[in-house]
């Protein structure tokens, strides 16, 4: 059996423009004689490896407790794209996939408004990317939209670099962080 680590490091990953960068405070400290080490940490809750949750762009959406587990777990599929997807482009792309997709592109793998339809009607149950964000810049708000409304929780800031195009079993589940619209994940590839 394979497991590939597929989470960026949550204090060195450089944060979505805009958002706090995350830091650490050490509280108790063992190499200046405390009797352990005890730290606290601030950070967004979209830094690194993370969840968005409905909540995320839908004013009455569910917070991450309220999301079911089943998205979070189960065959998937990575794929290399570069660029925007289309809706056309994603049509021809799902029977090759699983009902999670995480796709690969060196930070530039986004979805258009209507990539992110097609995914929603294929009834897929999660996307992911390992750029910083499901849409590009120019729109954001669109494609998160897309899939927010339609339940689907957005897997964002993947380190896919190590795992090759193919299917898996994803393990990818957020942290319970009550009332808020995203979470830090450990996600994790497994190839049988």
């Amino acid at each position: 059996m394979e497991l590939y680590d597929i989470s960026r490091d949550f204090f060195r990953t450089k944060g979505y423009p805009g958002d706090p960068p995350p830091r650490v405070e050490r509280l108790c400290r063992m190499e200046t004689g405390e009797p352990y080490n005890l730290s606290a940490y601030f950070a967004c809750s979209h830094t690194a490896t993370h969840v968005d949750a409905p909540l995320h762009y839908v004013q009455q959406g569910a917070s991450i407790e309220k999301l079911p587990l089943r998205p979070f777990y189960g065959p998937c599929t990575v794929i290399t794209v570069q660029g925007i997807l289309t809706g056309e482009e994603m049509d021809a792309l799902l029977p090759l996939c699983e009902r999670r997709v995480l796709f690969r592109g060196n930070g530039g793998a986004f979805l258009s408004q209507s990539a992110a339809f097609a995914l929603a009607d294929a009834g897929v149950f999660l996307v992911g990317t390992d750029a910083l964000s499901i849409g590009c810049s120019e729109e954001e708000e669109a494609p998160h939209k897309e899939l927010l409304l339609a339940g689907i929780p957005i897997l964002e800031g993947l380190d896919l670099s190590a795992a090759p195009d193919g299917n898996y079993i994803l393990s990818a589940f957020p942290i319970r962080l009550d009332g808020l619209e995203g979470a830090p994940v450990r996600a994790v590839l497994i190839r049988p």
